[in-house]
């Protein structure tokens, strides 16, 4: 019993000091220790021309020691008066690369996601987090220097006609390049000494697309608060502003709060 006790605070250390990793609107490369188990609820919306919102039910799970899985159900009224099920959509990331030294690594990860969406499809973003169906398939690395956590990713999205008696016919672009820079730092605690110390994380992520050939690109800042409490659970706050638009899309000037648990040793 011991043993497992001390396997589960081993497990829980390591992820609290690799918190600032644990990015609020993108992936890192790294991944959950195997058996993990995550639960996210998430809501996000804009108030702007009228108030929207989505909310996401997502779970994540760490496969093996370098597989990790999501899988998640979308719900919102951003394409009619009120809320319904939109879709979902299925999530892999495959750990490539590992280099680890004292307190610093670079690690690198392929990744891929299919959604499936039954909304009237009337924007000119594809995006998969409930509006689109699509593919997607990209790369990302991470490096941890200490308290400071950087991340990059670039991937290719490939949407489809939407699903269902709503869906519609995509009109305008089918492609589009998505790429992502985001930066990670540590606040407190100053110095660990167990696991139960709460974490606060601050975030600056920028969130990039482009449509090749139709002239459609958009860049958001994407500032963010997170708070780890017990190194299971964390909440974490953004909002999303345009620095450059030329695309119609739901996704500018966005709201995100989410709510995370995590069960380990499964």
């Amino acid at each position: 019993m011991k043993k497992i006790l001390l396997a589960i605070c081993l497990m829980a250390l390591s992820y609290t000091v690799f918190a600032q990793e644990l990015y609020v609107n993108t992936e890192p490369a790294s991944n959950m220790a195997t058996g993990s188990l995550g639960i996210r609820l998430e809501n996000q919306g804009f108030f702007s021309p009228t108030f929207k919102n989505r909310t996401t039910l997502e779970a994540m799970y760490g496969a093996g020691p370098k597989l990790m899985i999501h899988g998640a159900a979308y719900m919102s009224d951003m394409y009619q008066q009120s809320q319904r099920f939109e879709g979902g959509s299925f999530y892999a990331k495959y750990r490539f690369l590992s280099i680890d030294t004292v307190q610093e690594h670079f690690r690198g990860a392929v990744f891929g996601k299919a959604a499936i969406s039954s909304n009237r499809y009337n924007t000119q973003e594809i995006a998969l987090e409930g509006d689109n169906t699509g593919l997607q398939g990209g790369v990302v690395f991470t490096q941890l220097l200490h308290k400071l956590a950087l991340s990059a990713s670039a991937s290719y999205i490939r949407g489809y006609d939407n699903a269902g008696a709503n869906g519609a016919v995509i009109t305008g672009s089918r492609d589009a390049i998505a790429y992502t820079l985001s930066a990670g730092q540590l606040i407190f605690p100053k110095v660990y000494r167990d696991y139960n110390q709460v974490n606060l994380n601050l975030y600056a992520e920028l969130l990039g697309k482009t449509n090749p050939g139709y002239g459609q690109s958009y860049l958001d800042i994407a500032p963010a608060v997170q708070l780890i409490f017990n190194s299971v659970c964390r909440l974490d706050l953004s909002y999303r502003v345009p620095l450059q638009n030329t695309m119609q899309r739901n996704s500018a000037n966005m709201y995100l709060v989410r709510f995370e648990y995590n069960f380990y040793n499964l």
